[in-house]
């Protein structure tokens, strides 16, 4: 009796992550976001630019969403996602649009996700090419999408709103009462977190030298005394 044949799923379909620097950035700042608001959940996985395969054994038969999280199965890193492994689709899916796939978020992607179960669908065209307004929201009711309206907008799956600030879309969490940081944001933190620490560092040290010269002096002046 012959083997099962075994399938070899690629990593990447070649395309580049984001039309340009604004999208790509984009994409990265909400996951990263995302991966900040589920920090701590082992059961919550974030991911972006990942292929997504959605029949088993079709190695041309997937899609690769900008940002998506899924609630319910273990984080951590994946080479690509499958979804009969899996157990279910994303729950909330996010495409950073262009001129050049609008016709694919709005037509194939939107059918697909819908199809599979995505829950919650967003495109946002960062450039203004040709959404206006720039946000457009979908959620699942039966097999089909609805729109979704109202500023901020507000994921029921996720607990975040999703702001418009300086024409970038940001994440906001209701419960900390702030806009989860950018990639940049975080890593100016954390630069401003190591300086404080540094400075903290430097006090104590000179504290403790201070300490070690007044118990020298006072060492001296016991000398001194004694030999009075």
């Amino acid at each position: 009796m012959l083997a099962p044949r075994v399938i070899e799923y690629p990593t990447s379909d070649g395309r580049p992550l984001g039309e340009t620097d604004v999208h790509r950035e984009q994409i990265i700042d909400l996951i990263h976001a995302l991966e900040i608001y589920f920090r701590g959940r082992s059961d919550v996985y974030v991911s972006g630019n990942i292929l997504l395969f959605y029949e088993e054994g079709k190695r041309r038969k997937h899609r690769s969403p900008d940002v998506l999280v899924t609630l319910g199965i273990p984080a951590g890193q994946r080479d690509y996602y499958l979804l009969w492994e899996e157990g279910k689709a994303p729950d909330f899916i996010i495409e950073v649009t262009s001129k050049s796939t609008r016709m694919e978020d709005f037509g194939i992607k939107k059918a697909l996700y819908a199809a599979i179960g995505v829950r919650e669908y967003y495109i946002f065209d960062p450039l203004r090419e040709y959404l206006t307004p720039s946000l457009r929201a979908y959620r699942l009711q039966g097999e089909e999408y609805v729109p979704m309206t109202g500023a901020p907008m507000v994921s029921a799956v996720l607990g975040v709103e999703l702001r418009l600030v300086d024409d970038r879309l940001r994440i906001f969490d209701p419960g900390r009462g702030e806009l989860l940081p950018t990639r940049a944001e975080s890593q100016a933190r954390a630069e401003q977190e190591a300086a404080r620490a540094d400075r903290e560092a430097a006090r104590a040290n000179e504290a403790l030298l201070e300490n070690e010269r007044l118990k020298a002096e006072l060492q001296r002046l016991r000398s001194i005394a004694r030999e009075d």
